[in-house]
């Protein structure tokens, strides 16, 4: 059931909705590490302006997004290798059994 939440964000309101509880809990979570980073930045870069921070902060997400693709990528990769050996690995079975 979708459920009407209210949150902000640098000090800021926003209305959102969350189609669950679970939902909510990831959007709150996420608001919350915003809030903490946006903080963490201002005290570091004190003369920066929000702007600038958010900049910084949505380079920030994307290169770990990169990475974190990078490594899923590689991790697929390796599950179909895998995948190969182990299905020759069971053909070779298939064909000593007979």
């Amino acid at each position: 059931m979708a459920q009407s939440i209210n949150i902000k964000i640098a000090g800021r309101p926003y209305n959102l909705t969350a189609t669950s509880p679970e939902h909510e809990e990831v959007i709150r979570k996420a608001a919350d590490e915003v809030n903490s980073k946006i903080a963490q930045y201002q005290q570091k870069f004190p003369n920066k302006g929000l702007t600038e921070i958010l900049s910084f902060m949505a380079l920030n997400v994307n290169m770990n997004n990169i990475v974190l693709m990078k490594q899923v990528n590689g991790m697929r990769d390796a599950e179909d290798k895998l995948a190969k050996e182990l299905e020759r690995y069971l053909d070779d079975i298939d064909r000593t059994s007979r």
